[in-house]
């Protein structure tokens, strides 16, 4: 019972996080410039708070993932573990953690959250890096090796352009890149979701025979008993 719960919490959550992200994109106040403004900036001067809440949420859900595929014994065990952790982890400290506007200078809070969101970036990109390989080499998680592979590389360029824009690049046009970034984060982790909602559910109808035929051996043996009487 615990295995299905864990994809339907990972699943609502993504679905969730991605409904608010949209909203808070959608319908932003009228200055927030979504092409040159981080996610950060919109947690910072959107006082919908819709940014907020889809990083939280998407870090439960990122959360509920995990439990999830450890507890259906998914190759995950030792630094993608970890590194999954930390991206869970960052994403709701970096909503909860206050932060700065770009007028307000860098607060040492600023700077915290500023160094959160990096770790948060790294970390799931990495994590799934060290995946492929093991999902390639594991028959249940085999089907979506080849998506995650083609996933991950995307987030490293992405990352990698992030990184450019952040530096020599001025912050210009960073929130289109950091947009597009998490967008291919969010569409591993979804991947990855649904995967692990088939298993945990294939795995249950699997043994609901065997649960069955164990009732019906019961049943039979005090027929039988009764018989004797």
């Amino acid at each position: 019972m615990v295995k299905r719960i864990y994809p339907l919490l990972a699943c609502a959550g993504i679905a969730t996080a991605v409904a608010a992200a949209v909203v808070g994109q959608i319908d932003p106040d009228p200055y927030l410039d979504p092409l040159n403004l981080t996610l950060t900036d919109y947690a910072v001067l959107d006082r919908s708070g819709a940014t907020e809440v889809a990083m939280v949420v998407l870090g439960g859900g990122s959360l509920a993932l995990l439990a999830g595929m450890r507890a259906v014994r998914a190759p995950v065990s030792g630094w993608p573990e970890r590194l999954m952790l930390v991206w869970s982890l960052a994403l709701v400290a970096a909503a909860i953690m206050p932060a700065s506007a770009l007028s307000e200078g860098a607060s040492w809070a600023a700077q915290v959250h500023r160094y959160v969101s990096v770790a948060g970036f790294v970390s799931l990109p990495a994590a799934m890096a060290q995946l492929v390989g093991r999902f390639a080499a594991d028959e249940r998680w085999r089907a979506v090796a080849r998506p995650v592979e083609w996933l991950t590389l995307a987030s490293g360029i992405g990352l990698a352009a992030m990184t450019y824009l952040a530096l020599p690049g001025h912050g210009l046009m960073i929130g289109l890149a950091e947009r597009l970034f998490l967008a291919v984060e969010v569409a591993v982790l979804g991947v990855l979701a649904v995967q692990l909602a088939r298993l945990a559910w294939r795995d249950a109808f699997l043994h609901q025979p065997a649960v069955a035929g164990n009732v019906a051996r019961r049943a039979d043996q005090v027929l039988h008993r009764l018989r004797g009487i």
